[in-house]
């Protein structure tokens, strides 16, 4: 190491460097209905009325974000699967009730 050197030059103060390629995107809005309708097709009871359009907002918004239209296209694809699963519960579900494997007496009684 030689003492001969001068030592670097301290670093510079004022307002900090903006990142660099401007502002960021912002998530798809269809995206992010697509992954609620999914969740709520799959967990709750209304698995046909909010799976059809999980599927379909689904669907827009990868189209969109494809597009360059904002980001989250993981979200766009996991409601959209999510809507499909849905769906597909909700169809068997009908199927069973239609051919009397489920019943529902409207009562509460267990016995």
């Amino acid at each position: 190491m030689s003492y001969s050197e001068p030592p670097p030059p301290p670093p510079q103060y004022g307002a900090p460097v903006p990142p660099a390629g401007g502002v960021p995107q912002k998530n798809n809005g269809k995206a992010i209905w697509s992954l609620v309708l999914g969740i709520v097709s799959v967990v709750c009871g209304c698995s046909i009325l909010a799976g059809i359009p999980a599927i379909i907002l689904g669907n827009m918004a990868k189209k969109e974000i494809d597009a360059g239209q904002g980001t989250g296209r993981g979200m766009a694809q996991a409601g959209y699967i999510l809507g499909i699963i849905g769906v597909v519960l909700g169809v068997l579900w009908i199927i069973l009730y239609a051919t009397g494997v489920l019943e529902f007496s409207g009562s509460a009684s267990t016995s």
